[in-house]
């Protein structure tokens, strides 16, 4: 079955303009840290999705190692905004984040380089099937 938005989706949500930057975000982010991996059935993945959508939600936050495990948020958030957010990928604010340990090696154990967080947002594209964020961010301080 096909998904169509809730006509008046934007009525009852407040939007807060975000800093200097112009961008209008929901009073309400949705979140993917835990819910979101392959231990959550996608049907009910995509049941929150869709009601968050239809209450006026239009910010999704994510990082590249959510799930569990790891990078699954990313993938399973993909899955739906091919399926039923596609349509609506300019009414979205998607964001990302990196900082934590991915992948094998002295490249892939987090912090803040410019080859860690390039590296990262590169793979978060992939598993989003993204060509681009609206915002992308580090997850937390790097000392270094």
């Amino acid at each position: 079955m096909t998904y169509t938005a809730h006509p008046t989706r934007y009525d009852n949500m407040a939007y807060r303009r975000c800093g200097d930057s112009g961008l209008q975000l929901p009073a309400i982010t949705l979140g993917w840290w835990h819910n979101f991996g392959d231990a959550t059935p996608l049907a009910t993945q995509r049941d929150m999705l869709r009601t968050a959508f239809d209450a006026g939600i239009t910010h999704f936050d994510l990082a590249n190692n959510y799930g569990p495990p790891y990078g699954s948020a990313e993938s399973n958030f993909g899955a739906h905004l091919r399926r039923d957010l596609k349509p609506y990928r300019d009414q979205l604010v998607i964001s990302t984040k990196a900082g934590y340990d991915m992948w094998p090696g002295p490249y892939g154990q987090g912090g803040g380089s410019r080859k860690y967080l390039l590296a990262s947002l590169d793979k978060s594209l992939q598993r989003l099937g993204l060509d681009y964020v609206d915002i992308f961010y580090s997850h937390r301080y790097d000392p270094d």
